[in-house]
């Protein structure tokens, strides 16, 4: 057993730029398919509703880490080799596409409705009607919510040390182990996503003031 030591606290935030990469898939990757939930669940097809609500209400009905469980070790039992890296990756895009998908199929809806009726009186089809009306509107009102929602992204990714990713909660683990000093591992395991995740906090509070004045005037 040692002393934890600034070694350590150097080896733990050298993982904090694992954390980032797979926030950055997941959000990424997130961000990607659940713009197509979005739209699936404010489309005019019943089919597309339906699959889109079923998708949400399973990656929203089931913890993250169950998710991470059941890629990491049901792979395998189907015949895919796969690591902790790619299923970390894999359940986070999807933990993440359905609470993304959600977040702006309510940011598409809040537009009024006077908006998409203009532009079915302009004879715009559907694919028209969001990217040139719709989606620009919903984008102002979906930064604030979805930034905010990053933040849980990233702090997703310390339940990725369950499978073995050394991210900074794993790194952590890795020390505490070796020093048996949990208190000053953790706390600089906190310190690092804090660290990380205040500024994404204070930039998404900001975002829903100016929104809230913007509104009001």
């Amino acid at each position: 057993m040692r002393t934890f030591g600034f070694p350590d606290f150097l080896f733990i935030l050298e993982a904090a730029r694992w954390t980032l990469a797979l926030s950055l898939i997941a959000f990424i990757g997130g961000a990607t398919l659940g713009l197509v939930i979005a739209l699936a669940r404010t489309s005019e097809s019943k089919t597309a509703r339906l699959l889109s609500t079923g998708f949400i209400q399973v990656f929203q009905g089931t913890p993250l880490l169950l998710q991470l469980f059941l890629i990491f070790f049901g792979a395998p039992v189907v015949g895919f080799d796969i690591n902790p890296w790619i299923a970390a990756g894999v359940a986070l895009v999807l933990n993440s596409a359905a609470f993304l998908g959600e977040i702006w199929r309510g940011c598409i809806e809040a537009i009024p409705r006077g908006q998409t009726e203009a532009a079915h009186a302009l004879n715009l089809g559907y694919a028209s009607r969001m990217r040139d009306v719709v989606l620009p509107q919903a984008f102002k009102i979906a930064l604030a919510p979805t930034v905010g929602y990053v933040v849980q992204i990233i702090k997703g990714t310390s339940l990725a040390a369950i499978i073995g990713f050394t991210e900074v909660t794993r790194a952590g683990q890795i020390i505490n182990n070796a020093t048996f000093q949990p208190l000053y591992v953790f706390t600089s395991v906190a310190a690092i996503y804090f660290a990380i995740c205040w500024p994404l906090s204070l930039m998404a509070a900001r975002m829903e003031r100016k929104r809230a004045i913007a509104f009001a005037r």
